[in-house]
């Protein structure tokens, strides 16, 4: 956009090359010279190409000073017609990134007698920081000193606990006004960082049991508000931090709900939706909105709408923090779900107002990428930007003594960086598990650079949600009427086959998606999409409502009892329902809360999902964690059009039964089946498709199995027949 109060405009787009714009009506656009000066010196430029364009003579200049970015300059053209050089796309060069990077800490280091702030802005002129009182009123204006690879730092004497902080910085001749990125505690609504001190947020945290294996987990995705809003939920801070963590809450007919159901039902992992500060929810007024979080405003301070005390900077902490203590004493552990792929708008963002255009990618004409598909990339690869990332999951993991992290659009950011974070991770606790969406977004990051399920062999203990598993189990998220197995679908069985085996390479001659089994996420539902429960309802609504629960079952069941990493999205156990609301990020409570009457209503499927968490927890060799064992134990015994069994034989060492055998059917009327596992006798049934868990339900000598349509079902074998 033309800049109307300067003649033409001069950017520093390397350390050596300034581009020209000059006007057509400015001498038609002609110039012979262009000089460079400072308080300093005056050079000429070496004018190394002319281009025309619509509105401007474009110039591409070449300097032979060392730009110093502490430094005003301007720019001279022949006629002695000046305008000042702005910081141009230097910042997006590696030379840029090398001179300016710094490995220190930044944000601020509070004690009783002084504060330090560091903020790393290399291409500002000035920096200040803004002292005011927390009721409002501006108590004082501290110059920052500028050194070594562009930080800015001041210290200020006294105790400033409580007083709220922004910067104030000149870039390009313009000043403006940033919060600080790595602010721990924010004002209402994040409008500007928090002076407090950390040490009175101490938390005793629970020192958990051993957790070896990523594919020991079973995930249960949860949003705050989401899981205690509803009237039914018993729980008396609804939609709070407090609120997940109460003890004892009951429906009103008496059923469990909260973090005792979490318990009864057996998962080992809550991850949490957004608690970061995030945009689209007012902290004063918190119920008149509402939104899922993936509009992040700030990396490393809690959320206030769901606090009890939003205005106070320390409540927002100690009651997160509790809820993630309160989690882990119950021995379930906790995973954040993490926004670094985007912030809610670039423009306004603290990234920008610091170092313009530094943390965002652009592409080759200098536009904004937008493969997020919410106006920005955020640009992981430059250095600072992936130290912001690393530093931020260091900070949760030390502060908040989180279990994982689940990366939101993971295929933004780049290998590299993803990789550091395994590293910082593993630093910290090397049970800490890493998951994201590797989806190949349209952003310009070279292939083979992004953090993508094809590129999966390159992220080592990183596990991706796995929408080959979802799509092939429940039909394509994204064509509503496209039919998955547990759609009737006979179109996927060799798919079908590979995804609960681990979604492995079994034979040579057919390649895997992952090498590993703790890479995949196995899923049919999230919080993003329709809920299954309204896919088959809208997918097949001629079904009568037993025929639907039974298709959900056995989607479920898959999930459970297939090699990798399971994964639940709240409310699933109970049918759960947004009324047909595909994206429901922003709609109101009705759509989005848990509803725990359904809970009531369907207990007998929650038993279900309860005794297949059971079945799954008792034998190792439903989580394998090497493709090796798979290979070793598993063979598919059976298939046809409408049946996928497979057996796990000669598993003793792991569990307690020496063979296993799993049958996935979608035909519609039961069937039998003979299977080829050369075992015969001493086979126990413990999950029928509508009953699951330890207890026996039937027996039978032989290898011939009765299946009821639409149905999971798994028989084991206590004692080796051959020994017997």
């Amino acid at each position: 956009m033309e800049d109307l109060s300067r003649p033409f405009l001069a950017y520093l787009d390397t350390l050596d090359i300034i581009t020209i714009l000059l006007p057509y009506t400015c001498n038609n656009g002609e110039a012979d010279s262009f000089f460079i000066k400072s308080k300093d010196l005056l050079s000429e430029l070496t004018i190394k190409e002319s281009i025309p364009l619509p509105e401007y003579k474009k110039y591409i200049c070449e300097t032979t000073e060392a730009i110093r970015f502490e430094q005003s300059y301007v720019i001279k053209d022949g006629n002695g017609i000046q305008t000042d050089l702005q910081i141009g796309a230097v910042i997006r060069t590696k030379e840029f990134d090398d001179l300016f990077y710094y490995s220190g800490d930044l944000g601020i280091s509070y004690s009783r007698e002084k504060t330090l702030f560091k903020l790393w802005a290399p291409t500002a002129s000035e920096v200040k920081v803004k002292l005011s009182l927390p009721a409002g009123g501006l108590l004082a204006v501290h110059t920052c000193s500028r050194g070594e690879n562009g930080v800015w730092s001041a210290e200020v004497e006294g105790n400033l606990e409580g007083l709220h902080y922004i910067y104030q910085l000149c870039v390009n001749k313009n000043w403006t006004e940033a919060a600080d990125p790595y602010a721990e505690s924010v004002s209402l609504n994040g409008k500007s960082g928090v002076i407090i001190d950390l040490a009175k947020t101490k938390m005793d945290y629970p020192i958990l049991p051993e957790f070896s294996s990523p594919t020991d987990a079973i995930i249960y995705e949860a949003h705050i508000r989401d899981f205690s809003i509803h009237p039914e939920s018993g729980i008396t801070l609804k939609g709070k931090y407090g609120g997940f963590v109460e003890e004892g809450t009951k429906s009103s007919d008496g059923s469990s709900t909260g973090l005792d159901y979490l318990q009864a039902l057996g998962i080992t992992h809550v991850e949490l939706q957004p608690v970061n500060d995030f945009e689209g929810v007012n902290e004063t007024d918190p119920l008149k909105e509402y939104n899922w979080g993936y509009n992040p405003l700030h990396f490393n301070a809690p959320e206030g709408s769901y606090s009890v005390h939003p205005e106070n900077p320390y409540s927002r902490i100690l009651e997160l923090k509790n809820l993630i203590a309160s989690l882990q004493r119950r021995n379930i552990r906790v995973i954040l779900d993490v926004v670094y792929n985007h912030v809610y708008e670039r423009e306004s963002s603290q990234f920008e107002k610091i170092v313009p255009g530094y943390y965002f990618r652009h592409d080759q004409f200098g536009i904004p990428s937008n493969g997020t598909g919410v106006g920005n990339d955020f640009a992981s690869e430059r250095r600072m930007a992936r130290k912001y990332i690393l530093d931020s999951v260091k900070y949760w993991l030390s502060e908040y003594h989180v279990n994982g992290f689940r990366f939101d659009l993971m295929g933004i950011l780049d290998i590299d960086t993803m990789n550091e974070v395994r590293k910082t991770a593993d630093a910290a606790d090397r049970s800490c598990i890493i998951l994201g969406e590797g989806w190949d977004l349209n952003t310009p990051l070279p292939q083979e650079q992004k953090a993508i399920l094809k590129n999966a062999h390159k992220l080592p203990r990183i596990a991706h949600f796995n929408d080959w598993f979802r799509d092939t189990i429940k039909g394509s998220t994204f064509n509503l009427f496209d039919r998955g197995f547990i759609l009737g679908s006979t179109q996927k069985m060799d798919a079908v086959k590979q995804v609960i085996t681990g979604s492995i390479s079994l034979q040579p001659q057919v390649p895997g998606l992952f090498q590993q089994p703790y890479q995949t996420i196995n899923y049919i539902e999230s919080h993003d999409n329709h809920t299954l429960w309204d896919k088959l309802s809208l997918c097949s609504p001629d079904d009568t409502e037993e025929v639907r629960k039974s298709r959900h079952r056995l989607g479920t069941s898959i999930v459970l009892l297939s090699q990798g990493i399971p994964f639940l999205h709240s409310g699933q156990e109970f049918y759960r329902t947004k009324q047909n609301i595909e994206n429901s990020y922003n709609s109101p409570d009705q759509i989005n809360w848990l509803d725990w009457g359904r809970k009531s209503l369907y207990n007998s499927n929650v038993e279900y999902v309860q005794g297949l968490i059971k079945i799954r927890k008792e034998h190792a060799a439903f989580r394998f964690n090497e493709a090796e064992l798979i290979k070793r134990h598993l063979k598919l015994v059976y298939h046809d059009e409408h049946t996928a069994a497979y057996l796990l034989k000669g598993v003793a060492q792991y569990g307690p039964w020496v063979n296993i055998a799993i049958i996935f059917y979608n035909g519609s009327s039961e069937k039998e089946i003979v299977l080829d596992t050369g075992i015969s006798g001493g086979w126990k049934q413990l999950c029928d498709g509508s009953k699951a868990g330890l207890e026996c339900i039937r027996s039978t000598e032989h290898s011939s199995f009765k299946v009821a349509g639409l149905s999971a079902n798994v028989w084991v074998q206590e004692e080796n027949p051959s020994s017997s």
